[in-house]
């Protein structure tokens, strides 16, 4: 009997060569013994992310309408597992990451979401502190309403059969915002401060300045709440950062080895050659 799915782990991808492979590597390495997939979403990606994906066991499935809520859409439908666990492909995740949100999980049948922080694993040193000041915050609401008021899209867990799907009208800010509004309409949602993934900081690359005036108002808050009110997408997403790329996996905490295989496992045959170049993979780049 094939072993059931608990997770369903969608990793949304436009032209992330540089970064996948560190992303499917940490899932790797999960201590969770329980079965899960990994679903990438090829989103028009014109360099080698679907390949590094395949070759790394991870099921490839396409979405040409481009933007992240499309292809959130697309994964999540393609989905098998119990449960979608929304992940990013410039993140990488600490050996016990599902295992935490599966504990979350079994706290209570009234819990349809488990979400959590993001650290800035590279970047400029203001980026992490924005980081660290953004999710402290986030946590002291929780503490005191209950209420999950934001989450990171790289670290938001949801039961399948709790999802109304995304708003594919929606850009940035759809796949965070606007789906952690419509999981509090199905039930209670856990905030898990605890439980960070450890994600790039390449969007800080543009200085201070920019993120502050442009990239936070006008790219994520007034776009969000345009398309939301208009009900269709009036301004479009923000500009793709790809020209960084590298390795950030020594950002994760220091951890015993783990097998490395996504559950279900993929053909010995299939991963053997994909071990052997990992270290070229890791700072492929993505042009």
């Amino acid at each position: 009997m094939a072993e059931k799915i608990r997770f369903s782990v969608v990793i949304p991808c436009f032209n992330e060569a540089g970064y996948v492979a560190d992303a499917l590597l940490s899932l790797q390495k999960q201590d969770f013994d329980g079965g899960f997939e990994v679903i990438v979403v090829d989103n028009n990606c014109t360099d080698d992310t679907a390949q590094i994906a395949r070759d790394l066991g991870a099921r490839v499935v396409t979405e040409p309408m481009p933007g992240v809520c499309n292809a959130r859409q697309r994964g999540t439908l393609e989905a098998r597992g119990e449960i979608v666990v929304s992940a990013d492909a410039d993140t990488v995740y600490g050996r016990d990451w599902l295992s935490r949100i599966d504990a979350q999980f079994r706290t209570g049948d009234d819990v349809v979401a488990v979400v959590g922080p993001c650290e800035y694993a590279d970047g400029p040193r203001w980026g992490r502190v924005y980081g660290r000041t953004l999710f402290g915050a986030v946590n002291g609401v929780y503490k005191l309403t209950g209420r999950a008021m934001y989450a990171s899209a790289t670290n938001i867990a949801f039961r399948r059969d709790a999802w109304t799907g995304y708003d594919t009208n929606l850009t940035q800010g759809g796949d965070e915002l606007d789906q952690l509004r419509r999981l509090r309409k199905q039930g209670r949602v856990l905030y898990a401060h605890a439980n960070p993934t450890f994600t790039s900081g390449r969007r800080f690359t543009r200085g201070l300045a920019y993120n502050v005036f442009v990239s936070l108002p006008v790219h994520y808050l007034l776009t969000y709440g345009v398309n939301r009110i208009a009900g269709r997408r009036v301004l479009g997403s923000a500009p793709a950062f790809r020209h960084e790329h590298g390795s950030f996996q020594a950002a994760l905490p220091a951890q015993p080895a783990a097998p490395a295989a996504l559950r279900p496992a993929a053909p010995a045959a299939a991963m053997a050659p994909v071990v052997a170049a990992t270290p070229v993979l890791a700072g492929r780049e993505t042009r």
